[in-house]
């Protein structure tokens, strides 16, 4: 009988566990999709892996080749650092807004997705042409 319950509560506390991240899960998928509509571009590509990615690369202003900087170890951190600054400047916030972006995404990609600022495609330069790795 005890082993019943046991099982029981386990289960319970997995199907639970599970519910929440699905349910978060869902919700970053959301606040993706919005942060893609407000930048001009489709929902949907926020969620096709890698895709994403490119399509982040041309809302930010940076080349394509970009992609590869991030399957550095270490030197990822730095470049999803400048994608996220680059992100905030470009719906007008700061560069603490966008530091934070990186590191807490849960709480400020619903501020950027769900608040009242707006992609302004003209905050920063076109660095697409650039070779720089900054």
């Amino acid at each position: 009988m005890i082993n019943n319950n046991q099982d029981f509560f386990a289960t319970f506390m997995i199907l639970i566990f599970l519910l929440i991240t699905v349910s978060f899960s869902i919700f970053l998928l959301v606040c993706h999709w919005k942060i893609f509509k407000k930048a001009g571009k489709e929902g949907w590509e926020s969620i096709i892996p890698i895709y994403n990615i490119i399509v982040l690369l041309e809302i930010v202003k940076k080349p394509t080749w970009w992609i590869f900087l991030l399957l550095i170890p270490i030197y990822n951190v730095y470049v999803a650092v400048v994608l996220n600054i680059r992100l905030a400047k470009f719906f007008g916030k700061d560069d603490v807004f966008g530091i934070l972006l990186t590191f807490f995404n849960f709480i400020f990609e619903p501020i950027l997705a769900f608040g009242e600022s707006k992609y302004n495609p003209y905050a920063l330069s076109d660095d697409r042409n650039s070779d720089s790795w900054a």
